[in-house]
């Protein structure tokens, strides 16, 4: 399989590049991240995913080595394909997509053109635990807190409150106490709502 690329950039565009090695000219698709990541230099290096059908070879190119893991692991799950999973890290960074699927944010990961709740719960549901073997949990969230914050707001939106209404309150009771327990975040939000 090709690994990587490193050549003379011929052709940017949001969607693709053309990338010259040694005289063949090779088109890649990219998604947003990486092209705004790819600078205008002549010379470029994407890291590679060989796609290959009965019909077509596809090159998928990534300016991270943990943008293409990510694609590589949302291909993995059943109804998302190359153009979708094209799609969410156009939509979100690979970061923020390790973050959702870590997190267990259905919401967020729903928020992408394309993606229902269904493939939204699935995505969460096979991913997780290989985002959380890859990764330390201190580098998938900033917040060590984000999972308290996270169950918290999904449990007020059980209760009837919009998610934004939740937020702002729970964002003031985590900035008090970093420590605090899933219950006590609800029972201090529940009174300022």
């Amino acid at each position: 399989m090709i690994h990587h690329l490193k050549g003379k950039l011929v052709e940017k565009n949001p969607t693709y590049v053309i990338i010259e090695c040694s005289g063949v000219g090779y088109f890649v698709n990219i998604s947003l991240h990486t092209f705004s990541k790819l600078s205008d230099d002549e010379n470029i290096s994407l890291f590679t995913h060989l796609q290959v059908k009965e019909d077509s070879h596809t090159l998928f190119g990534f300016s991270e080595k943990s943008e293409r893991e990510i694609f590589r692991l949302l291909l993995s799950v059943s109804g998302i394909g190359s153009s979708t999973a094209r799609t969410m890290l156009s939509s979100l960074s690979p970061i923020q997509i390790k973050d959702a699927i870590a997190l267990g944010n259905v919401p967020t990961i729903q928020g992408i053109k394309g993606i229902g709740a269904k493939t939204a719960q699935r995505v969460i549901l096979d991913l997780k635990d290989k985002v959380l073997k890859v990764h330390d949990i201190d580098e998938v969230s900033v917040n060590s807190n984000n999972t308290n914050k996270e169950e918290a707001l999904s449990a007020l939106e059980v209760l009837g409150y919009t998610r934004r209404q939740a937020e702002k309150v729970v964002d003031k009771v985590v900035q008090q106490d970093s420590s605090i327990s899933i219950e006590n975040i609800i029972k201090l939000a529940l009174k300022n709502l």
